[in-house]
């Protein structure tokens, strides 16, 4: 350094800001460098996530509150998973980006703004997401009209895009449901009544098949899904509150959560009101009602493992899977970070290996059952998606494996639906592991939903001699 030089003055603003928001101090990070070099998009920043938090550690707000890294994260939650002083740096991203926001500073990646913006403009509407037409007004705002009409089509053909949107509310007045208290309450989320279609027909008839009862709540809403935490974090609570309070009052001990985006936004909520009495506090307040914290969330494999366990899937099976070969997906969402999800194995779940292997499946071992598909980016950069995306699938085909099980309706769009788009040599079948399940159950076709897949598994089913 040249004597000359003007010393580095440290700027704590940005970082008090950071602490009095969100309980993070960026001054327990020590640059491990583990963020960075675990980040699934980090080829993309302009600024890896390490360098930012150098940056506001510094106080050098140019750099943090200007740079595309914060618009560009994923929300994975990897880096808050792997990080050794516990900071959840996913959050940090997504106060810098709102701050930015407040501060008039343009957003660096504009497309995630205005995906943010639409998307919970549709929340307030229609209390539900309505895809078509967030999709529409995305490529209006961007003029790119033509792009992914081949995949819209191939959507609508399927009949996995609702024309026009639906509308609902949660009621003022809940009445308690007969039977509640023996049923397990059923969120299936907005994807599931859309382009997930399969994995709503196939969940819930697995689950007759298994003797589960599941009832689906009436007036349940949007949980905010990754627009909501990362501009609305007073509607990332508020929502998934609204909907547990409805379960609560309903009569309900327990709801499970077959998309990973939901069963997470409302396992993060709970998180929140469990450890920060002012927020709980607040949105008590918002929801007008005092929760009880008596609803037990879950996701839709732990469900089927806590009421029926594996030994009971396995004499339900009658048509084993055998020789099929399985590579499992699990997506960020449902375990990550543990803290928040609970979940024993963060980075090597096995809930739905093990179910694979109870239908007679060879459930197949690899390294990406929870890297990041890019599913936050689906309708923002299809580049990053395709690229994560397509990884996956290969890597799954080097292993071998036949067909791909997925857990995520968010997910499987990106595996499935997107695949023609990758320029592979071979299509892999991308299949949610209920259709899998009701498949081995010998359960109806209808019940399977295999026709709704975009890369059709039932050539490949047959000559397995599965169909």
């Amino acid at each position: 350094m040249n004597i000359n030089d003007e010393p580095i003055t440290i700027n704590s603003k940005l970082a008090k800001r950071i602490q009095e928001e969100l309980g993070q101090n960026v001054f327990l990070c020590y640059q491990c460098v583990k963020c960075s070099s675990g980040c699934p998009i980090g080829k993309y920043f302009d600024w890896q996530p390490n360098q930012i938090m150098r940056a506001v550690q510094l106080g050098q707000e140019e750099i943090a509150l200007a740079s595309q890294t914060p618009w560009l994260c994923a929300g994975c939650q990897t880096c808050a998973t792997r990080c050794p002083q516990g900071l959840d740096i996913t959050a940090v991203m997504d106060f810098l980006a709102r701050e930015a926001l407040d501060r008039g500073i343009e957003p660096q990646v504009p497309q995630v703004e205005q995906f943010n913006e639409a998307f919970m403009r549709q929340i307030r509407w229609w209390g539900r997401a309505y895809e078509l037409g967030l999709t529409a007004e995305l490529k209006m705002r961007s003029h790119e009209f033509s792009e992914d009409l081949d995949l819209g089509m191939k959507m609508l053909r399927k009949n996995k895009l609702p024309v026009f949107p639906g509308f609902v509310r949660t009621p003022r007045k809940v009445k308690p449901v007969p039977g509640a208290a023996d049923a397990i309450a059923y969120y299936p989320g907005c994807s599931l009544h859309a382009t997930a279609k399969e994995f709503n027909e196939s969940a819930t008839a697995v689950c007759r098949s298994l003797d589960m009862n599941l009832i689906e709540p009436k007036g349940w809403i949007c949980c905010g899904s990754s627009a909501a935490h990362r501009c609305d974090p007073e509607a990332a609570a508020r929502l998934p509150m609204e909907n547990l309070a409805l379960i609560e009052k309903s009569g309900f001990k327990e709801v499970t959560m077959p998309c990973a985006a939901c069963f997470n936004r409302h396992k993060t909520a709970l998180y929140e009101i469990r450890h920060h009495q002012d927020r709980k506090d607040r949105v008590n307040e918002a929801i007008g009602y005092e929760y009880q914290d008596s609803v037990r969330v879950a996701t839709l494999s732990e469900t089927i493992l806590n009421h029926v366990d594996l030994a009971g899937v396995r004499q339900k099976v009658k048509k084993p899977l055998a020789g099929l070969r399985v590579v499992c997906y699990y997506g960020c969402l449902l375990t990550r970070p543990p803290q928040v999800t609970e979940a024993s194995q963060p980075e090597n779940p096995t809930d739905i290996d093990d179910l694979m292997s109870a239908l007679g499946a060879e459930a197949v071992d690899w390294s990406y059952k929870t890297v990041c598909c890019g599913a936050s980016h689906s309708l923002t950069r299809k580049d990053i998606v395709l690229d994560l995306s397509s990884n996956l699938i290969q890597q799954a085909q080097a292993v071998s494996a036949d067909v791909i099980a997925v857990a995520c309706p968010l997910c499987h769009t990106n595996l499935d639906a997107r695949q023609f788009q990758m320029g592979l040599d071979e299509p892999t079948p991308v299949l949610f592991f209920t259709q899998l399940m009701a498949l081995a159950l010998g359960l109806p076709e209808k019940a399977t939903a295999l026709h709704k897949n975009l890369v059709d598994p039932r050539p490949l089913l047959k000559t397995r001699g599965l169909l």
